[in-house]
């Protein structure tokens, strides 16, 4: 959210734009709530341009005005397509059969690391439930460390 906020005040997002919020989702980051995107992207918008989200991260209000792709899966930090994306990728979204696409040439998607993780925080209660970040199952079985140690 930090590095959106950044761009979108430097005028850097001011063109259509997809983002890509990656290594959010509940193993990487304990899934946070993304909420703070949603008012820099509808400015965005109001200002004509199209916008849209992707992320392996959650957010309330994600079926407001800004197409949002939330919850993706794989996240990430478990080999997910997100972890391939670049600045500069052309990314199409479509809601009427809910896909997304990388438009990349297929031997260079191929050919791409996965992103790296970011550092992680520390010093915000982080440490204390790492166990449970690591332990968790993916959004889409519900991102809980409790019910994927049940089998639930």
């Amino acid at each position: 959210q930090d590095q959106v906020s950044a761009a979108f005040k430097a005028g850097e997002l001011d063109r259509d734009v997809v983002v890509v919020v990656r290594f959010q989702g509940p193993q990487a980051n304990g899934m946070p709530e993304l909420h703070k995107l949603t008012p820099p992207l509808g400015v965005l918008q109001d200002k004509g341009f199209k916008v849209a989200l992707v992320t392996d991260g959650r957010m309330s209000g994600a079926s407001g005005k800004v197409p949002a792709a939330i919850h993706l899966t794989p996240e990430a930090l478990a080999g997910g397509p997100i972890a391939k994306l670049r600045d500069g990728d052309i990314v199409r979204l479509c809601g009427h059969d809910g896909s997304i696409v990388a438009l990349v040439d297929p031997a260079e998607w191929d050919a791409r690391d996965q992103a790296a993780t970011p550092a992680a925080h520390v010093g915000t209660g982080r440490e204390l439930f790492a166990f449970m970040r690591h332990g968790a199952d993916t959004a889409e079985r519900g991102g809980s460390a409790m019910l994927a140690a049940a089998g639930l």
